[in-house]
């Protein structure tokens, strides 16, 4: 018997976003992915940064919350570089310029929320 006020989505079951060198994030929990009844306030993703990855910095105009599972990388944010690991949190907030890069030797993983029902708006910093 199925529960029909849940809904369950398998990572395989979300195209990849690509990021390049390898690197990919997925929108697991959407609007689109949980059904436009359900009145979503935020999104749920996974990325995986592999070794050498550098993405663009992007200003979103919603925060974001982020949790690394596993790794470690720099979260750039404009000219500054913060150092992120496994088993920290991460609050960014809306319209703070900001890039991932992976200059160690694992991935590195995290999930992440926008307060936003999909990706939210977004430009090029």
């Amino acid at each position: 018997m199925g529960n029909d006020r849940i809904k369950v989505v398998p990572l395989e079951s979300v195209e990849p976003i690509l990021l390049g060198r390898g690197s990919w994030s997925r929108l697991l929990l959407t609007a689109g992915t949980v059904g436009a009844q359900a009145k979503l306030h935020s999104c749920l993703g996974f990325s995986v940064f592999v070794p050498g990855t550098s993405t663009p910095q992007k200003v979103h105009e919603a925060e974001e919350l982020c949790y690394v599972l596993s790794g470690r990388g720099r979260l750039t944010v404009g000219a500054e570089a913060v150092e992120v690991a496994a088993a920290q949190a991460l609050y960014i907030p809306a319209g703070v310029p900001h890039g991932v890069a992976n200059p160690y030797e694992d991935d590195l993983v995290m999930v992440f929320v926008f307060s936003h029902p999909a990706y939210p708006p977004t430009v090029d910093a």
